[in-house]
């Protein structure tokens, strides 16, 4: 099973900047799809961004031109850079996995980490 730990979050102004970090238990390279999500109070549980080993990226509308995920495959981790961030971005932060093992698709999840915009 992977797991994963991530960390921060925090508290920001609004136009403000934060980096979260996803550490990966296992290679990078054992994982199809390393992603963000997202929960508010009483919302359900939304992609941010996700990218594929290949590198390949998705963004919900939400957050184009605003944040950027890479990874580092030397460290098994996966970073997401929030930029210009708004008080609708508040939330609990889930960092996911999905990956393949004895021909079944598994998603891993980290705890979560929060993060708090203040306007």
């Amino acid at each position: 099973q992977v797991q994963l730990m991530e960390s921060g979050g925090g508290l920001v102004q609004a136009g403000g900047s934060l980096r979260l970090s996803c550490a990966a238990s296992v290679s990078m390279f054992r994982i199809s799809v390393m992603g963000w999500y997202r929960q508010a109070p009483g919302k359900q549980r939304d992609l941010v961004a996700s990218i594929t080993t290949g590198g390949k990226t998705n963004y919900a509308d939400s957050v184009k031109g605003r944040f950027t995920i890479s990874r580092d495959n030397a460290k098994d981790t996966v970073y997401l850079q929030m930029n210009s961030l708004k008080p609708e971005d508040a939330a609990v932060y889930y960092c996911n996995a999905r990956y393949a093992q004895f021909g079944f698709n598994y998603d891993s999840w980290g705890q979560g980490t929060q993060v708090t915009v203040s306007s």
